[in-house]
């Protein structure tokens, strides 16, 4: 059983529209360049962490920042992205959790939104809208696969040297009987 998870995870379909590289390019540069923003000021990560109560603010911090940047250079690359599709949907998951309930409730410790609705459900339903975004994009990378343009695809399928008549690359799918599967 989890041998064939970790297939699965290792092993994502390929053969996708070529536009998957559109929400992979869109949900990687939004986590790498949160994860500098954390780096660069100390309201985005280690301020802002310490301020919502994290455990280990510092460290905390500092590991979500990391995470962003080396995480968001992967999905812009097409490299592990099932893999690394996991924890950044459960990093949006706490992200959601540890601040939406209290700003529905208006016992936020963060500033605020500027402008109304500034407590209540419609303030949760606004605020939270980068996080879903984040969470849908990889959801479907991570049942979709990274798409044919990827460095996923080179890997699976440029080792064996296989392409078609037109020069792309072969489309690798996984069978459950045979350990590997390769088809044109």
């Amino acid at each position: 059983m989890i041998q064939r998870a970790w297939t699965w995870v290792l092993h994502p379909p390929v053969a996708g529209p070529r536009a998957t590289m559109v929400i992979r390019t869109m949900a990687g540069a939004v986590f790498f360049w949160e994860g500098i923003l954390k780096f660069v000021y100390a309201n985005q990560g280690v301020g802002r962490f310490t301020k919502l109560g994290l455990p280990f603010p510092v460290f905390t911090a500092n590991f979500v920042g990391g995470l962003e940047i080396v995480g968001g250079l992967l999905l812009i690359l097409g490299l592990g992205t099932r893999l690394i599709t996991i924890p950044f949907i459960i990093e949006m998951l706490v992200a959601i959790l540890s601040t939406k309930p209290r700003l529905f409730l208006g016992t936020l410790p963060l500033p605020p939104p500027p402008v109304p609705p500034q407590v209540g459900i419609w303030a949760v339903l606004h605020e939270v809208r980068s996080e879903y975004a984040q969470i849908m994009s990889c959801l479907f990378l991570l049942i979709s696969g990274p798409g044919p343009w990827s460095l996923d695809t080179s890997l699976l399928c440029g080792e064996q040297g296989k392409r078609d008549g037109t020069g792309r690359f072969c489309v690798y799918t996984p069978d459950p009987i045979s350990p590997v599967s390769w088809r044109l």
